[in-house]
């Protein structure tokens, strides 16, 4: 491939510039896509919880991921490990809408791994228990073997993508019906 050819960004950096559906997936050149969401945003933590919740609920899970990204990079190092277990669940999330089962549910578990150490402190208002539970229920639903199998590059041959905003999950605390 002739590298003058790539797409770049303002800084030259390489960067696809195809549109992406609302589950972040490439589209043809001139198609009408999702706007993505501008990276290296710093917000608030509530900022970030707010705008992540929008986009989660939109259906748009991998763009939620982005938002979290930001905050991981950006946010104090103490916090990095929650934003980075919450980036893994909303990739799972969009994996599993994708239809692929294991790359999915590795994900939504290695991303409730990741935020254990936060259970009791619910840093932010995020409801830290109620996220783990979410994500580890929705991963033995998408790939009920457990697997995490090496197939995680695509779908899975009888795997149903789940509704990304159907099976959204609340981030904060005591925002789900019942707490």
């Amino acid at each position: 491939m002739d590298e003058s050819r790539r797409d770049r960004d303002e800084e030259g950096r390489a960067r696809n510039a195809r549109p992406r559906d609302g589950l972040g997936r490439p589209l043809p050149y001139g198609t009408p896509g999702v706007e993505r969401q501008p990276e290296g945003v710093v917000r608030s933590p509530g900022e970030t919880v707010r705008e992540a919740q929008r986009l989660l609920d939109a259906g748009m899970p991998f763009h939620a991921h982005e938002v979290f990204e930001d905050a991981w990079k950006s946010g104090p190092d103490e916090e990095r490990e929650l934003w980075r277990g919450l980036a893994q669940m909303a990739v799972g999330l969009t994996h599993a809408a994708r239809g692929n089962a294991a790359g999915g549910a590795r994900l939504l578990r290695r991303g409730a791994a990741a935020v254990e150490g936060f259970r009791t402190a619910d840093p932010h208002g995020i409801g830290v228990d109620g996220l783990i539970s979410w994500a580890r229920e929705l991963a033995g639903r998408v790939d009920p073997s457990g697997s995490g199998g090496a197939q995680a590059a695509g779908p899975q041959q009888g795997a149903p993508a789940v509704d990304a905003a159907g099976e959204a999950p609340w981030l904060r605390r005591g925002d789900r019906p019942g707490e």
